[in-house]
């Protein structure tokens, strides 16, 4: 039997901790998405991920301030969208997402894209920092950084610090967020962020069904009686990662959960992962370093 548990948490570099599975609501309806949170709530997640260009963090903290489960039980994530790299819009952004939600603080705050160019990428992440500072965020982190993105991220920290007074004045990466599953594992960004302690959060896990019927993976679904979706976000919970499975069906969000009955043998867990590069969704982390795509504000 399975030592995990879907109670289970990560210490951050921050200090607080995160649920290890999470519930993703990309494309999930403004009007709908108290009620799916809420339903994510009764099987078990207590982990939301949003963002700022979901355009439905108000019902995500609708769902979060009902006085169901304490709010201290819950967290939530959210994201400065990619056309708002820049000092002045993340402060904005950060606002607008406490205000929306209703929320007193953010669990964690990620830049959603490494766009804006070097100059709006420090100041981004030096409006995230502010922000801990001033109790409105806990823990900050990036999604679809390359590792060419997280190298100038960790230059930017120490300049951060010589500017700013010294050690921790730079911020703490405390996650990162990509899209990896066995056919994307993207092992230079993961052996990146181990190296230094940050927390890998997988979206699209179950790669939206567009690997169903691989045989290896078809394989292992019938071999433990379970779906091929259940078999990757176990696969993504062994390797230590923090899926973020998404779905606006009951019967399916309570599926993406259940996968705490069973284990993979530690070959199988190495025998789904591939050496494919194929990511099925944007992939802003191959973007050049002066990229300044979509961006709208500054």
């Amino acid at each position: 039997m399975s030592k995990l548990s879907i109670n289970d948490k990560i210490k951050l570099n921050s200090g607080y901790e995160i649920p290890q599975l999470g519930f993703g609501v990309y494309q999930t309806p403004a009007n709908e998405v108290d009620t799916i949170v809420q339903e994510a709530f009764k099987v078990g997640y207590r982990h939301v991920d949003s963002a700022s260009a979901y355009r439905n963090e108000a019902g995500c903290g609708a769902a979060i301030l009902r006085p169901t489960i304490p709010r201290s039980q819950i967290f939530f994530t959210s994201k400065v969208g990619p056309k708002h790299i820049s000092y002045n819009a993340a402060k904005r952004i950060i606002a607008e997402s406490l205000a929306k939600t209703g929320l007193e603080y953010i669990d964690l705050m990620l830049l959603h894209a490494p766009y804006g160019g070097s100059v709006n990428r420090k100041g981004a992440w030096l409006a995230l920092v502010e922000a801990v500072e001033e109790g409105k965020i806990r823990s900050i982190g990036v999604s679809n950084y390359g590792a060419h993105h997280l190298d100038e991220l960790e230059q930017h920290i120490k300049e951060l610090e010589e500017e700013r007074g010294g050690p921790g004045k730079g911020g703490v990466i405390s996650v990162g967020q990509w899209e990896v599953h066995p056919w994307c594992p993207r092992k230079d960004i993961v052996e990146w962020c181990r190296k230094r302690n940050v927390v890998v959060e997988a979206y699209a896990p179950i790669v939206r069904g567009e690997r169903f019927g691989e045989p290896g993976l078809k394989r292992l679904a019938e071999k433990y009686g379970k779906t091929e979706a259940q078999v990757l976000v176990r696969w993504s919970l062994q390797k230590g990662y923090l899926p973020l499975p998404k779905s606006v069906r009951a019967e399916r969000i309570k599926e993406n959960a259940d996968v705490y009955d069973f284990e993979l043998s530690e070959g199988e867990v190495k025998g789904l992962e591939t050496e494919e590069y194929s990511p099925v969704c944007w992939d802003p982390t191959t973007s050049e370093l002066d990229n300044y795509s979509g961006q709208e504000e500054v």
